[in-house]
């Protein structure tokens, strides 16, 4: 088992390279699952490590995991997912078996096949009911899905296993904030403060909630101490919005155009800068953003509400 355990971890690893801020990838099992370090590279097949050099790897279930890492690192996301499904038809009964599953549903909720997902992460947690990252990625499903009281109820069993666990925390806070309960959601972010003080998720999910107050200012510098250490396209977008509410039209523009550079096809920035471009009377350049955030998936309703705000 131990040596099985191994060598799944050297090949699945790799899935965190291209996932970037989606699911994370399951690299252990047991009654708590870890999450890989984002950009972490696999490691090569030649090794060191008693557990890895001994293991007999020619068994059709880790020639499949092998086949699946190659597709992975070619982006081939469906041609990967269908060598992960091999490997546990190979092998049904082997205990690792709860990693494939996750990463198979990782695979394909990176596809769009939301519904395939949620069912092979729920039997993925079937086999190993306490894996925090595995509910944290159902959790998160559930929410693009829109299936909120199971993604509450998900992100809640997270803090009964994990009394130091904020992302389920901040997640809880944004999904009150959403409904309206901000007194909740101020409650658990403070409860992130106190897990730990420096969190990010403390000062980004305070930031959301005093943009929602109207509170732009605050706002802006909560996001500000975040963007200077971590900084993201959502995050620069959410100052942006602030700035533009505040009339600080040239930070406006500042933080949209390094956004955008991160992230080009997020259709929310361009609904910002179609906010901008309305501000400055310029409207041909304000219906080419507003075009653009429709192409890219926004519909014009929304667009026009939140123009008109």
């Amino acid at each position: 088992m131990k040596n099985q355990l191994s060598r799944l971890l050297v090949v699945v690893a790799v899935l965190v390279a291209w996932l970037q801020g989606g699911a994370q990838v399951i690299n252990s099992i047991g009654d708590e699952n870890m999450k890989v370090e984002q950009g972490l590279k696999p490691q090569p097949k030649k090794t060191d490590n008693p557990y890895i050099a001994d293991l007999d790897t020619e068994t059709p279930y880790f020639q499949c995991i092998d086949s699946a890492q190659t597709y992975i690192y070619s982006h081939d996301w469906p041609i990967a997912e269908q060598w992960l499904l091999k490997a546990f038809k190979a092998d049904p009964d082997n205990p690792s078996n709860s990693m494939v599953l996750s990463n198979i549903a990782t695979l394909q909720r990176y596809q769009g096949k939301l519904a395939d997902a949620v069912k092979n992460y729920s039997l993925a947690l079937d086999m190993t009911p306490h894996a925090v990252t595995l509910l944290l990625n159902r959790a998160a499903l559930y929410v693009e899905m829109d299936s909120v009281q199971r993604a509450i109820d998900d992100y809640e069993r997270v803090c009964e296993l994990d009394m130091y666990d904020t992302e389920s925390r901040y997640s809880l806070g944004v999904l009150a904030m959403e409904q309206g309960d901000t007194r909740r959601a101020e409650d658990l972010f403070n409860e992130i403060k106190r897990i730990n003080p420096n969190s990010g998720l403390y000062h980004e999910g305070m930031g959301l909630l005093h943009k929602r107050n109207g509170n732009h200012g605050r706002a802006a510098e909560l996001f500000t101490q975040v963007i200077k250490v971590q900084p993201s396209a959502q995050l620069l977008g959410h100052r942006a919005d602030c700035y533009l509410a505040m009339k600080r039209l040239n930070d406006a523009e500042a933080d949209i155009r390094t956004a955008l550079e991160m992230a080009p096809d997020d259709p929310y920035l361009y609904l910002l800068r179609a906010k901008l471009n309305k501000l400055r009377f310029q409207r041909d350049d304000m219906q080419r953003d507003i075009d653009t955030a429709v192409s890219l998936g926004l519909t014009r309703d929304y667009i026009n509400q939140s123009l008109n705000e």
